[in-house]
Formats: C-alpha cells, sequence, structure tokens
C-alpha cells in the first residue's frame, strides 16, 4: 500500500492537469471542474467529502491522491476579541495565524503566515529567532484563510474582509506559494475575495518589489520599515544590508507606477532607540516621493530582544510630527498582547 508520504497533494495540479487527470482515469472532464471547486471554493479537506462524486471514483482518488489540509492544533482568545490560531501542517510543523476583529470598522482581518519560522533575523521579532524550516504551500496558505474565515462566522457572525500576508515569514521569499495562493483567493472559481483587500508584507526585499510591479499585481504593499536611516535598520534587521532604503525606495517607486497600489509603511516604535524628532524628520523624507500611509505600531516586547516600548507621549509627538508634514498616519494600538498574537510575537509558544 502507498505511504502517506508518497502520495501527491491533488492540490497541487492545476485545473488542466486535473483534467488530464480523469481522463487518464476513464472520466468525463467535467469531474476536475467539481473537485476544483471542493478543494478550492469548498474548502474539503477530504475526498469524503466530495458527495457529487461516486464513492468508487472518491475510493480510487483517495488511494493515489491525498489533501494535506492543516488542522487546527490550539486556539487562544485575548481579551479584546483577538483570536489567534496554531495550525499543525502534515508534516508537523507549527505555524500562527490571527484573527483581528475590529467591530466598529466592520474589518474582520486574518494575519496568515508564509513560512515556517523565518530567515530574516530580524532583533525585535520572535519568528526572526526562529529557523526558517520550509516555505508554506499555496494550498496551506489558503487553509489558514478558510479556516479563520469559519472562525470568524462563528465567533463573530461575520466573514472575513481583509486578509494580510504579516504572520510567520517572509512572504517575498516564498513569492511562489504567495502568488499562488493570492490567486485562488481571488479567483471566481476560488474564494473570490477582491485583490484590494488583501496586503502583502515584506521587510524589503528590492528585486521581488520590483517583480511584483513587473506583473501589475492588484493587491496593496506593506514594506516593515521600522527606521527610516540604513544605520539604524541594519542594526536591527539585516536584510538592510543587501537591499537599502535607496533601492528600497526605487523598487517601491518602480511598483507604485506600474500598479497604483496602495503602499504603507509598518512603523515600530522603540523607547530612544528610532522615536524621536529626528527619526520622524527621516521618515518624512521617505514618504515624499509616492503616496504611502505610515502605521505607527506599538511595541511588543519580547524575551531576549533589547528594546523597550515608547512612551504614549513619544509616540503621540511622533505622530503628529508627521500630521503636520502632510503625511498619512495611523497609530495601532496592538491586539492580542495577552496571547503573544501580537506583532512580532508569533512564535509557536505554548
Amino acid at each position: 500500500m502507498e505511504s502517506k508520504e508518497a502520495k501527491k497533494d491533488i492540490r497541487s495540479f492545476s485545473i488542466e492537469e486535473l483534467e488530464a487527470l480523469f481522463l487518464q482515469l476513464g472520466e468525463q472532464r467535467f469531474r476536475a471542474k467539481q473537485v476544483y471547486e471542493w478543494i478550492w471554493q469548498k474548502g474539503a479537506q477530504s475526498f469524503d467529502q466530495m458527495t457529487n462524486l461516486s464513492k468508487g471514483l472518491r475510493e480510487k482518488l483517495s488511494t493515489s491522491y491525498i489533501i494535506n489540509a492543516i488542522q487546527v492544533d490550539k486556539v487562544q482568545r485575548s481579551l479584546d476579541g483577538t483570536i489567534k490560531s496554531r495550525f499543525r501542517l502534515h508534516d508537523q510543523h507549527l505555524i500562527e495565524s490571527v484573527l483581528i476583529p475590529v467591530p466598529s470598522d466592520n474589518r474582520y482581518t486574518v494575519c496568515v503566515s508564509s513560512q515556517v519560522g523565518c530567515s530574516l533575523a530580524c532583533t525585535f521579532c520572535a519568528t526572526g529567532k526562529m529557523k526558517r524550516l520550509r516555505n508554506i504551500d499555496a494550498a496551506e496558505i489558503v487553509d489558514q484563510v478558510v479556516l479563520v474565515n469559519k472562525q470568524a462566522l462563528e465567533t463573530f457572525d461575520h466573514p472575513l474582509t481583509n486578509i494580510v500576508y504579516m504572520g510567520m515569514g517572509e512572504p517575498l521569499l516564498a513569492y511562489k506559494s504567495v502568488m499562488k495562493s493570492i490567486e485562488r483567493i481571488t479567483a471566481e472559481d476560488g474564494l473570490n475575495m477582491s485583490p484590494r483587500r488583501i496586503t502583502v508584507s515584506t521587510a524589503g526585499i528590492a528585486k521581488m518589489i520590483r517583480k511584483l510591479g513587473d506583473e501589475e499585481v492588484k493587491f496593496n504593499l506593506a514594506l516593515s520599515l521600522h527606521a527610516a536611516d540604513d544605520t539604524k535598520r541594519n542594526e536591527i534587521m539585516p536584510i538592510n544590508e543587501q537591499n537599502n532604503l535607496e533601492a528600497l525606495m526605487d523598487s517601491i517607486e518602480y511598483f507604485y507606477k506600474k500598479t497604483k497600489g496602495k503602499i504603507s509603511y509598518e512603523y515600530i516604535t522603540f523607547q530612544d532607540f528610532n522615536d524621536s524628532i529626528e527619526d520622524a524628520r527621516n521618515l518624512v523624507k521617505l514618504c515624499k516621493r509616492f503616496p504611502v500611509h505610515v502605521n505607527i505600531i506599538e511595541y511588543n516586547p519580547i524575551d531576549g530582544a533589547p528594546f523597550l516600548k515608547s512612551t504614549e507621549h513619544r509616540i503621540d509627538d511622533f505622530a503628529k510630527y508627521l500630521k503636520d508634514h502632510d503625511v498619512t498616519v495611523t497609530v495601532r494600538r496592538s491586539r492580542g498582547k495577552d496571547i503573544d498574537a501580537a506583532c512580532g510575537q508569533l512564535a509557536n509558544k505554548d
């Protein structure tokens, strides 16, 4: 008997490959569309759920193929309504996703992971202290959206409104999986969500940002900036040594000219490191080349990191300086801190 590991995940097939497979099995071509809908629209986790296929065909498929669906391993609920889910992958690796409900704005956002761990080693991020074990498959990213959407419906009686690729990992280093997952999430024969409700975040890989521009993507781009000069950014984000701010600004300007997409800078403030008026002045300079929205984020301390959270006063002064210089800015108060679900805290802790 063929082992589970040897079976190919049916979700790795394109619709054309599925059609060829069913013809090879002596089945009619339309069966491929039925299976494709079960996989990508209905989130089927087994062939047994595909009730419009004959029992014989389902058994035939399960003999040679598998659906490596992710499984809920642990759920934590914050006092502020945030829900963190830990998922177990078919190879027993663990990843995390976060549901962030803001009922007052009618926003229900899922923050999805794109890698098991991360290789970028940003000094302030818990995920960055983990090794990157592998990229997450496109289907496993879609699974996160499907399962957290179910969670949103059950808990808040409301579907997801937004998706942010801001969980574990660097999305642009899992480029193929991320792009395929977005294609399936936005496709009419997939989850049919608007790409304008999707934001992909990056620590800043210039050549991949340009590639997004060349592909004229319709989703939004967020740069995890966190420092507005190279010296400080090199200190906290090693990726900046190969992708300095000048290269990043050139690539994002290129992205904007190609896509006219929304661009945001994520800026975590650290006490007495990047929260001075001089830092704000440097940030203003980076906001003048193309339209950009700055999200100032409270720091969430993690074990082993040398940073402290900025004071409310420093954050307010920083934001005011940006606003006074015509920069669109939002101060985001952290959600889910009590369950280690806030920005930079995802690390599969028990």
